[in-house]
């Protein structure tokens, strides 16, 4: 019995352990930085310049600015958890050949910006960024949000607080949480986590049209989650499955998700 004892104790401190380093480590889990400071010009990127935006609690963050054609729209980009700007020049560069104008932000601790990802940095970076792209003359009802991945839950916060022509959701979850309890279902992290980017609790409060995008495939994030936020989200929304998508190549690959997001931007203007 006393073997037993000692196994059953011996468990639980393991266990304890691992929780223990689970949440002092969470964020390093979570945030995968690639914290160079690349300029535009350097990955081939024309017309897009650097902006620095300065925090009132003394920070910085990045963000990459290419203006939009006359009459056309602005992405106000979120990005992933993962690498920064540079790794995304393809996409803007596709963006911007249709025209429209691309405002990437870049978070704490990436890419050149100062301090450490949090999601109230993240949230309250993405308010400045709003209003700096106002600031450069944007008018809210031509500025897009779109939200990759991570961002897709930073997206969904700002819309519910700013005036905007709508939002775009590429491989969204429906939490962080959700998706933590998927990767560590032997952890309890629905009580561990600190950045929970709870999406399900402010999609039904966003009340401009909606795209949602996302790979039947995704490794990451499960397409079921995409579909979970458009069955909560209201009207106009559109949802598109890529039939062989994955988590971060719908534009590539043979996937079409320019053509989607062209189609829906069109129906905005017709609207």
């Amino acid at each position: 019995m006393a073997f037993w004892i000692k196994l059953l104790l011996g468990a639980a401190a393991v266990y304890a352990f691992v929780g223990l380093a689970a949440y002092l480590g969470q964020r390093k889990l979570m945030y995968f930085p690639d914290r160079v400071r690349i300029q535009p010009a350097e990955v081939g990127l024309r017309g897009v310049e650097e902006r620095v935006i300065e925090t009132p609690d003394g920070e910085r963050f990045i963000a990459w600015y290419g203006k939009a054609r006359p009459g056309r729209p602005t992405l106000l980009y979120f990005h992933g958890n993962g690498g920064s700007l540079a790794i995304r020049a393809p996409r803007i560069e596709r963006f911007m050949r249709e025209g429209w104008g691309v405002y990437m932000m870049t978070y704490r601790g990436y890419g050149g910006s100062s301090g450490t990802p949090t999601e109230v940095n993240n949230v309250a970076d993405a308010r400045l960024a709003f209003g700096a792209l106002v600031q450069q003359g944007v008018p809210p009802n031509s500025i897009i949000l779109y939200g990759e991945s991570l961002g897709s839950g930073i997206a969904v916060r700002l819309a519910t607080e700013r005036e905007v022509a709508g939002v775009i959701l590429d491989a969204p979850y429906t939490s962080i949480v959700d998706l933590a309890a998927q990767v560590y279902p032997y952890l309890p992290v629905r009580a561990l986590l600190i950045d929970r980017y709870e999406t399900t609790k402010y999609i039904g409060n966003v009340s401009v049209p909606l795209l949602i995008l996302h790979g039947e495939h995704d490794p990451v994030v499960p397409v079921a989650m995409g579909r979970e936020l458009a069955r909560l989200a209201n009207e106009p929304k559109r949802l598109v499955i890529f039939p062989d998508g994955g988590h971060s190549d719908l534009y590539i690959n043979g996937n079409n998700a320019i053509e989607a997001v062209r189609a829906w931007i069109r129906g905005l203007g017709a609207a």
